[in-house]
């Protein structure tokens, strides 16, 4: 595929605000028809005018302009130079973990998600990758954790489930001097609340099929970043491995795009008001929010984020009392996954973190995670209250 198919001539809308960008860029009306809207082009297969020149476009896999827009948006948001779109968030994981080579390391948070743990202690352990968990808010254990093989520092902040900030900028110092690239993980925060490119990471990675699409109805996963070798090195295994999103996932993600500050300021609004009501409730023991000023991280995640997300996440007394609740809730629906438009709660031990129970990295049973949704916040708080007033 030639290099402009790679990377299409859309508009450059850089020099506008990211509400615009979300609404614009990657998104031109189609020249051939006018359609406001990016086709999906639903394809397989490309035509080729004569052997040996091609549109540009050959075979879906290496690339599809419904796909190429969305990448040029995501890579716009995050103020970088490319983008890339696999078919899950995990999926973009493990494309990162293969540039490394056996026998080198990687540090990463112990309080990270349970499929990121999966992963990386697991699988990649088993092709000869040497990993070590670190608290990377902590950055004596972060300079501690770095050995001379150490190639990747993986950060989530906030982290999933306990909502833990870490110092990307701090984080990405160390890891230069060590010759290690900083991958974060910012699918919490997205694009909107959080750039960490411009604080220096190397790599952005997203489970789109959160916030960024943000309605529950579609899995896909993106990278971004600006260096152009570990672009080329991504996108030929992003064709050779296969794992690319559909047509009509990338399109259901672009739409998802354009409400994305409306929707996080909601959440952010409905997130902090959750928080609030949970702090003062006496069944709580605790509630992880760096929104809240009586956080230990409240000060760091002003200074790098807009506001705080949507995620609030608490412990309860007793690991009964965490099930109770879970279960008893009305409009907060028991699911795993996050950042739809609908308010979703969950049990960590039992569901989204069961790959790290029983081990020094387990979630604590009595811990909750909430993705708050957008809904009414008086209904959101009455629901929790009555679902807390319940317990036994």
């Amino acid at each position: 595929m030639t290099e402009s198919a790679q990377r299409p001539e859309f508009a450059d809308w850089q020099d506008t605000g990211i509400e615009t960008r979300c609404i614009r860029a990657g998104q031109d009306p189609d020249p051939r028809t006018g359609s406001m809207i990016v086709p999906i082009f639903q394809t397989s297969t490309f035509k080729w005018p004569e052997v040996g020149a091609s549109t540009g476009y050959e075979y879906s896999r290496s690339g599809n302009p419904t796909r190429n827009a969305l990448e040029h948006s995501i890579a716009s948001l995050e103020g970088a130079a490319w983008g890339l779109t696999f078919s899950t968030g995990t999926a973009a994981m493990r494309e990162i973990a293969m540039l490394l080579d056996p026998g080198e390391h990687i540090l990463m948070a112990r309080d990270a998600y349970g499929g990121t743990f999966r992963l990386f202690d697991v699988h990649t352990r088993r092709h000869g990758i040497e990993v070590t968990m670190v608290d990377l808010t902590d950055l004596d254990q972060v300079r501690a954790g770095i050995q001379p093989n150490t190639k990747l520092v993986w950060l989530e902040t906030p982290t999933n489930p306990i909502m833990a900030v870490a110092d990307i900028a701090a984080i990405a110092e160390i890891a230069h001097a060590a010759g290690a690239m900083l991958t974060v993980d910012n699918t919490f925060a997205t694009p909107y609340l959080q750039q960490p490119l411009t604080l220096g990471a190397d790599l952005v990675i997203h489970s789109a099929t959160k916030y960024l699409a943000g309605h529950s109805d579609v899995v896909i996963g993106a990278v971004v970043g600006n260096d152009e070798t570990l672009h080329q090195r991504l996108k030929d295994q992003q064709n050779d491995c296969g794992a690319t999103p559909g047509p009509f996932d990338c399109w259901l993600t672009l739409r998802g795009i354009k409400t994305l500050p409306v929707r996080m300021d909601r959440h952010g609004e409905n997130a902090m008001a959750v928080a609030t009501f949970l702090d003062q409730h006496p069944a709580v023991a605790e509630v992880y929010y760096p929104g809240l000023p009586n956080s230990t991280q409240h000060e760091l995640a002003k200074k790098q984020m807009r506001n705080f997300g949507g995620m609030v996440t608490f412990r309860l007394h007793t690991r009964e009392a965490a099930i109770h609740v879970c279960n008893t809730t009305r409009i907060f629906q028991l699911a795993e996954s996050l950042g739809g438009v609908e308010s979703l709660i969950e049990h960590p031990d039992s569901m989204t973190h069961l790959a790290v129970a029983g081990t020094e990295f387990a979630i604590p049973g009595g811990v909750i995670r909430s993705s708050v949704g957008i809904e009414n916040i008086d209904d959101l708080i009455a629901d929790l209250s009555q679902a807390l007033e319940s317990i036994p």
